[in-house]
């Protein structure tokens, strides 16, 4: 598509920010930004949406299915790092800075709740495409190198997982903080990252642990319903002071 005449190139870039201090407040300060040398060909854009329904006792008929919830936004992006015309380590310099959004940063470690930084893709004006999340996955593949071994050409292929803060100690099915819902499992679910996810802070696992009945935190089932109690009665307290 041809740019409109005296138009600029706009390009995409990545925000790498501080995960929130609480849970429900918003991603903390920059702490870089990621300028994309050549703007993606293309992006892939999923949501998912879960339905529960139990089996029908009669075999002509479907049972009704329930609404159980709606999932993250996905965003699948590549990054294209070249460096054939200046033969320089800006490739691998590159591959570095985006691997910051995947440990835990400095401050959450010394806060004793470690997290890794939130993200958000940036384009221009696209909006459907833009929301602040978690880089959920990366992978890099090299495809050249210089004669001293030297990475030329990189293709970093993100996934970022949206993260949308909720006011806090809101639930979105009632709004009430003694209110509690309930939580599928899938393959790689941990407790610690459900208290992440769920209150802001991996130490409030022993919470869903004993609300579930939960003898080893280390072996989930797959498919298991899991309850999560509301924020009432929850100790959100650094472990310091507790």
């Amino acid at each position: 598509m041809a740019r409109k005449p005296g138009a600029s190139l706009v390009k995409a870039r990545l925000v790498i920010m501080e995960p929130p201090a609480r849970v429900g407040a918003k991603p903390g300060a920059r702490m870089a930004t990621v300028q994309f040398q050549f703007n993606p060909g293309s992006l892939a854009l999923t949501k998912s949406v879960e339905w529960r329904r139990e089996p029908a006792r009669m075999a002509g008929q479907a049972a009704m299915p329930e609404f159980v919830g709606s999932g993250p936004r996905t965003l699948a992006v590549d990054v294209f790092l070249d460096a054939t015309a200046t033969h320089d380590n800006s490739v691998e310099a590159g591959v570095e800075k985006l691997m910051v959004a995947c440990v835990p940063t400095r401050k959450s470690i010394q806060k004793k709740k470690p997290a890794s930084p939130w993200v958000r893709f940036e384009w221009g004006t696209a909006k459907s495409v833009s929301f602040d999340g978690v880089l959920s996955g990366m992978s890099v593949a090299y495809s050249l190198f210089d004669v001293d071994g030297k990475p030329l050409r990189a293709t970093c292929s993100l996934s970022i997982e949206e993260a949308g803060a909720d006011t806090p100690g809101q639930n979105p099915t009632s709004g009430s903080r003694e209110a509690r819902r309930t939580h599928r499992v899938v393959a790689g679910d941990s407790l610690p990252q459900l208290a992440w996810r769920e209150y802001g802070d991996a130490g409030a696992w022993r919470v869903i642990a004993e609300a579930n009945g939960i003898d080893d935190p280390m072996v989930l089932a797959p498919g298991r319903e899991l309850l999560l109690p509301g924020t009432e009665g929850v100790d959100l307290e650094p472990e310091e002071l507790r």
